[in-house]
């Protein structure tokens, strides 16, 4: 009996430390082993394939267009078509130049903020659509709209358009959304005539430059209104001065510009 227990012993002690009794408790941590080799990791990069994917969601580039049409749509009231600015106010403002253009808005702009700027009116583009819309008329209300306006900057410079003694004279420029230098049609000097001119020539006590400068409007009105080439007026000029043997236009007198124009 005692030697029958002796081997059972031998026998147990052997089979603990066996290889085989090792590789059949291995298991579990082979079995660990084979988990973290085989398990996938893709879900580390689908933040990486979101992110791009976020942000294309967040490009928003029709809000951009918004801006430039709501203004826009809001200031073009029905049957208005004069925009004054000046003394500290302006019916305009710096986001309206698809409506006043450029140098309208800035004007306008500048005068909200208190700037020093002469007073004026702006005609917008809207009149000019209608223009083109209607067998090229114009509104019927432009002409009434601008007399009130010209009422109104004639009050802020202590001025009278057409008045025979105190005339307020005008600058008449055109103008686009963008600058457009030396691309655009001017008429300076609107309000002279025959008798104004000699308002001028007395409030400046120089009627040489009274007459140069009707005799400029003269010429602008006719090149850009009725569409008289330019050249016809030189000719004139530079006939009259080749009769008097002038060789450049400060040798004309104030009654040599009379004459002229």
């Amino acid at each position: 009996m005692a030697k029958a227990a002796s081997r059972l012993k031998k026998t147990a002690m052997k089979s603990k430390s066996s290889p085989q009794a090792r590789a059949k408790a291995a298991p579990p941590a082979s079995a660990r082993q084979a988990v973290k080799k085989s398990a996938p990791k893709p879900a580390a990069k689908a933040p990486a394939v979101k992110a791009p994917a976020a942000k294309a969601v967040a490009a928003k580039p029709a809000k951009k267009a918004a801006p430039s049409k709501a203004p826009v749509a809001e200031a073009v009231k029905p049957n208005k078509w004069v925009y004054t600015f000046g003394d500290g106010k302006a019916e305009g403002k710096a986001g309206l130049k698809d409506l006043l253009g450029g140098k309208g808005a800035n004007l306008a702009e500048m005068a909200n903020l208190g700037l020093p700027v002469p007073p004026g009116f702006t005609i917008p583009t809207s009149v000019c659509t209608y223009f083109y819309e209607h067998d090229k008329t114009y509104p019927k209300e432009l002409k009434a709209q601008v007399e009130k306006a010209l009422d109104h900057v004639g009050k802020l410079t202590g001025k009278a358009f057409g008045d025979a003694e105190n005339p307020l004279l005008v600058s008449v420029r055109s103008g686009a959304r963008a600058s457009m230098p030396g691309m655009m049609d001017t008429v300076l000097n609107l309000g002279l005539n025959d008798k104004t001119v000699e308002a001028l020539a007395e409030m400046s006590g120089d009627r040489r430059f009274a007459y140069d400068s009707y005799r400029r409007f003269i010429t602008m009105y006719s090149d850009v209104v009725l569409g008289l080439e330019h050249h016809h007026f030189e000719d004139i000029r530079d006939t009259f001065k080749d009769s008097q043997g002038y060789q450049l236009d400060t040798d004309l007198s104030a009654e040599d510009w009379v004459e002229l124009v």
